[in-house]
This record gives structure tokens, C-alpha cells and sequence, in this order.
């Protein structure tokens, strides 16, 4: 092997053997170390609780899994669970990208301080959250509207608490977004709306639904917001988590787990088929560039 300078670089090059011989070595254990802490993280944190919750919900057999999952009250639950939740994901998906989309390509007073606020419901304690809101729209309200204990007062709640996915995952699509293919778009002569279907939604598409699947599974799970403003009526604003309660409350575990992993599967198959839809319009729209 023999040593030879770059010219133009002025760099000696390796010449006569391997080609990776000039590269840094590799250190595969270290990596084995980084991939084994994260496992056993994940394993603690996430694996090993859901193991767990799955044991439980086993304990009384195939039947009693059934019997709890298909009983008219945790069927209603499930009813107006879904619902609402739904009904929140669609309507945060369309304000949180126009909020996103204010952050983002406006200017005006006290931007800071309405970017910091969206972070809000991530940092208040979900509690303090649904008294917020019974002060606000409970008996004696200040604003004269009156929706506890209405499916109006949980899903205001679960919008408060989901609104800043949807924002917080089109925010930063949007800043990266290149304003040069909107100005050729508008050269060409496209208006606005079309600007905005043909060539700003399709690249927000991901984002967009990636923050739906997480305000989606955050709102079928959501508990502490809506405990004082929902009120728990069976068949009108008791929702899945509340049922879970009443069950643990009437030392019904097996029955509380069942309805547990219930929950879970729905939210892992939103969010599954989401990203995946999420993935193929990524895909797309890097082929279309």
C-alpha cells in the first residue's frame, strides 16, 4: 500500500489496498449496548406493563373477557367513547392546521406568547383542566353557557387536551415547507384554494395524520379532564375510562383490563393504519418532487 497527496485537496489518499481500510473503525459493540438499554427501556416502561394488563384481563378466561367487554354498559361506553372522540380528531385536524398555519406564515402581536399556550394542556394537570372548564361552562357560568354533565362539556374537554398534537406535528412540516413551488404555482395562475389542495395539503398529509392518530388515542384514553365536566352518565357522557373506574371500584379487575385492552387495540390499529396511510403520502409526494 502506498501514500499519495491529493493535488487539489492536498489530502494523501490510500492507494493499493481496501477502500475502507482509510475509514474509522467501527465499534459494533457499542451499538449492541445502545440497542440493549433502549430495548430493556422500552421493555420496562411499555412492554412489560402491557404484559401485565394482558395477564389480568386472561385471569377469568375467554368468557369472562367476553362478558365484560359486551356488556350493555361497557358497550355503551365504548359508543360514546368513539363518538365523541372521532367528532374531536376531525375537528382539531382542521383548527389545529389553521392554528399551525397562523403560527406559521403570520405575524401579529403576542405570537410568542399564543405559540407558548398551545403547550399548555401538555404542562396543566388534566384535573385542573375540567375544573377550568366547569368553572367557565358549569352552573353560574360567566359566559352564560351551561354544558356539564352534556356530551358537549367532554368533548370540549377532550379538544382542549388534543388540540396541540394536530399543531405540534404541522407546525414544523409547514416551516420547512419551500415557498418557491407556491410562488410557481401562482405564476402559472392557480389561486389559492388550488395552491393550497394541490400543492401545500399533499405535503402536510403526513403530518397531519400522524397528529390525528395521537389526539385520537390520546382522546380515547383521556380521563382527568373530563371528570368534573362529564359527570359520568351511563349511555350519555360515561365514557370507557370512567367504566374502567367504576369496575376497579367494584373490585372487578379482570373486567377493568378487558376493557383496558380494548382500548389499546383500537388505538394501536388508528394509529397503525394512519402512519401507514401517512408513509405512502410521504412516498408520493418525494416521488411528485
Amino acid at each position: 500500500m502506498s501514500v499519495s497527496t491529493d493535488p487539489a485537496a492536498g489530502r494523501p489518499e490510500l492507494s493499493g489496498g481496501d477502500p475502507a481500510a482509510g475509514r474509522l473503525p467501527r465499534r459494533p459493540g457499542g451499538a449492541t449496548l445502545q440497542i440493549g438499554v433502549a430495548v430493556l427501556w422500552l421493555s420496562l416502561i411499555v412492554l412489560l406493563p402491557l404484559a401485565a394488563i394482558l395477564w389480568t384481563s386472561a385471569g377469568g378466561g375467554w368468557g369472562a373477557f367476553w362478558s365484560a367487554v359486551s356488556s350493555p354498559s361497557a358497550l355503551a361506553s365504548f359508543r360514546v367513547t368513539l363518538t365523541i372522540s372521532v367528532g374531536v380528531t376531525l375537528v382539531n385536524v382542521v383548527f389545529g392546521l389553521l392554528i399551525a398555519w397562523v403560527l406559521v406564515r403570520d405575524d401579529f402581536p403576542l405570537k410568542r406568547v399564543v405559540d407558548a399556550i398551545i403547550d399548555l394542556p401538555f404542562a396543566l394537570p388534566t384535573i385542573v383542566a375540567s375544573l377550568v372548564l366547569l368553572s367557565l361552562y358549569g352552573p353560574g357560568s360567566p359566559v352564560g353557557i351551561h354544558i356539564q354533565h352534556t356530551a358537549w362539556g367532554v368533548a370540549l374537554a377532550l379538544a382542549f387536551v388534543t388540540l396541540p398534537f394536530v399543531v405540534r406535528a404541522v407546525q414544523p412540516v409547514l416551516l420547512e415547507l419551500d415557498r418557491e413551488v407556491e410562488e410557481a404555482a401562482a405564476s402559472l395562475g392557480a389561486n389559492n384554494l388550488t395552491i393550497f389542495v394541490r400543492v401545500i395539503l399533499p405535503a402536510l398529509a403526513p403530518a397531519l395524520l400522524s397528529g390525528a392518530g395521537l389526539a385520537f388515542s390520546r382522546a380515547i384514553g383521556e380521563f382527568g379532564s373530563i371528570v368534573l365536566i362529564g359527570g359520568a352518565i351511563p349511555g350519555k357522557t360515561e365514557v370507557s375510562s370512567q367504566w374502567i373506574r367504576t369496575l376497579i371500584e367494584n373490585d372487578d379487575r379482570v373486567g377493568a383490563a378487558a376493557i383496558s385492552i380494548v382500548l389499546l387495540l383500537i388505538s394501536f390499529a388508528v394509529l397503525f393504519v394512519l402512519r401507514y396511510f401517512g408513509a405512502r403520502a410521504a412516498k408520493r409526494e418525494e416521488s411528485a418532487r
